[in-house]
């Protein structure tokens, strides 16, 4: 008996021993556990964070790319506004000569032109003188005052005009002008029982037949707004120049032409 129950203690005390390790083992194996689940939480939230870092560099390396585009075209307009600033010193250095020219030139135009209207038109000239000579103006107005007496020159070949003034050659008499753009001026007497067309190869006045007077005498009510516009059948003022087919097809003479 003595020994069956020395056995049967060391049994207890082997059991208790054996119960003792497995929850020791298994104390370690949770906290193990534990451990490796701590480490997969901080490996997934340092795979979040890297994913983050990722679409965030990415972000920056769009904007910073974004930037390069924003900041060339900035540069190549920075490039072309200096560009600009240069190339307007230099026109505001060549500007008075060239108004000058510009002035220079019409005069010309109206002294060579059919005379209508002269005393006015080469007043306006000499106004343009006068006011490039203007210390106080801008060079912006003295260039919009110089080109809208040349729009107003164009302007005149383009249109058909009446009035009454002297004759041209003879201030004495008072007569009604018809015009027709630049190619053709005309008068007839208040009574309409005369007139001519200026030649300008003769610089005079050629006298108008009884058709033509017809014709004239037309123009004045189609100018006057009295009849409805029509063809007129006068002569020119200017002679035109007719080519052959040869000399059209020539570079030379297109060249001269344009």
């Amino acid at each position: 008996m003595a020994l069956l129950m020395g056995v049967s203690a060391t049994v207890c005390a082997q059991q208790t021993s054996l119960r003792d390790a497995s929850a020791q083992a298994q104390q370690e194996q949770a906290a193990l556990q534990d451990k490796i689940d701590a480490a997969d939480d901080e490996t997934r939230e340092l795979l979040t964070r890297l994913r983050d870092a990722r679409r965030e560099a990415s972000r920056l390396e769009r904007y910073n790319d974004e930037l390069a585009r924003r900041n060339q075209a900035q540069q190549a307009l920075i490039e072309k506004r200096r560009e600009a600033i240069d190339q307007l010193s230099v026109t505001r250095e060549a500007l008075p000569g060239q108004l000058r020219d510009m002035v220079s030139q019409l005069r010309t135009l109206i002294e060579a032109d059919l005379p209508f209207l002269r005393e006015e038109r080469l007043a306006r000239v000499e106004s343009l003188d006068a006011m490039l000579d203007d210390s106080e103006m801008s060079a912006g107005d003295k260039l919009d005052r110089v080109l809208s007496a040349w729009r107003t020159e164009l302007d005149y070949g383009r249109e058909m005009d009446a009035w009454q003034g002297p004759l041209v050659g003879d201030d004495d008499r008072q007569v009604d002008y018809l015009r027709v753009g630049r190619i053709g001026l005309y008068y007839t007497t208040p009574d309409g029982r005369s007139g001519g067309v200026w030649r300008a190869d003769a610089q005079e006045w050629q006298s108008l037949e009884d058709d033509a007077l017809d014709e004239l005498r037309k123009g004045l009510r189609i100018a006057h707004d009295q009849r409805a516009p029509a063809l007129l059948d006068l002569p020119v003022s200017v002679a035109v120049e007719t080519q052959s087919a040869d000399d059209a097809n020539s570079p030379a003479e297109d060249e001269e032409s344009s």
